[in-house]
C-alpha cells in the first residue's frame, strides 16, 4: 500500500482527532464529521470491530506508518513480557522521527520524518536517515550543524515545547533517559482496542 499523500486534514476529520497538530482548528470547526459530500449522512454507530479498526487506523496515521510495518510492530510487541499495548506504544514512541518531534526539534512528526530522511539528524554523532530507527536509552539525538540555522528549526526551538520526562534536551541535542511511562506517551490512542483488533 502506498503512503497517503492527500490532504492531511481529511485524515484528521476521518479519525475525529488532530493527527498532525496544525489541523486542530479544522477539527474544532467541522468536528468528527467523515469527509466527503455525504459525511454526515454516512455517520452511523460503529460495530465493535469498526471501533477497533478506527483506533488502529488512527495510531497508524498519528505515527505515519503503513499497515505492513505497523503489524510488525504489533507482532514484536506481543512477544515482549508484560502488556502488549504498552510495548507497542513504547516501540512507536522510540522511533527516531517521533523522538525528534518529542524533543521539540520539529513541529510535527511528518516534518521530523523529512528531516531524518534527508540526513539532517544524527544519533550518537552519526547520521541516521531511517525514520523507523529505534532510539535506545542513553543515545543522543541531534540536528546536524548544516540545518541548525533553518527557519523551521528556529521556529520549533523557540516554541518552548514541554518535554516529556523520559527525554532531555540542551539546545539542539537531546537524549533518551529511560523508557516512557504510559501517561507520557500519545494520549489520543487506546492501545487496548488495537490489541483486541489484532487478537480477533
Amino acid at each position: 500500500m502506498a503512503r497517503y499523500t492527500g490532504p492531511k486534514r481529511r485524515l484528521s476529520r476521518r479519525e475525529g482527532v488532530a493527527l498532525f497538530g496544525k489541523d486542530i482548528k479544522s477539527i474544532e470547526r467541522k468536528g468528527a464529521v467523515v469527509p466527503g459530500q455525504h459525511g454526515k449522512a454516512r455517520h452511523r454507530r460503529l460495530s465493535e470491530y469498526g471501533i477497533q479498526l478506527r483506533e488502529k487506523q488512527k495510531a497508524k496515521r498519528t505515527f505515519g506508518i503503513l499497515e505492513k510495518q505497523f503489524r510488525k510492530y504489533f507482532e514484536a510487541a506481543s512477544k515482549v513480557r508484560g502488556a502488549t499495548g504498552l510495548a507497542l506504544l513504547r516501540a512507536l514512541e522510540g522511533r527516531l522521527d517521533n523522538v525528534v518531534f518529542r524533543l521539540g526539534l520539529t513541529k510535527s512528526r511528518n516534518e521530523a520524518r523529512q528531516f531524518v530522511s534527508h540526513g539532517h539528524i544524527t544519533v550518537d554523532g552519526k547520521k541516521v536517515s531511517i525514520p523507523s530507527y529505534a532510539v535506545k536509552i542513553q543515545q543522543t539525538v541531534a540536528l546536524s550543524p548544516k540545518i541548525v540555522d533553518n527557519i523551521q528549526v528556529k521556529s520549533s526551538l523557540e516554541a518552548n515545547q514541554t518535554l516529556p520526562e523520559w527525554l532531555e534536551r540542551k539546545a539542539t541535542v537531546g537524549k533518551v533517559l529511560r523508557l516512557p511511562e504510559r501517561e507520557e506517551m500519545e494520549q489520543s490512542i487506546n492501545e487496548q482496542l488495537i490489541v483486541e483488533y489484532y487478537s480477533r
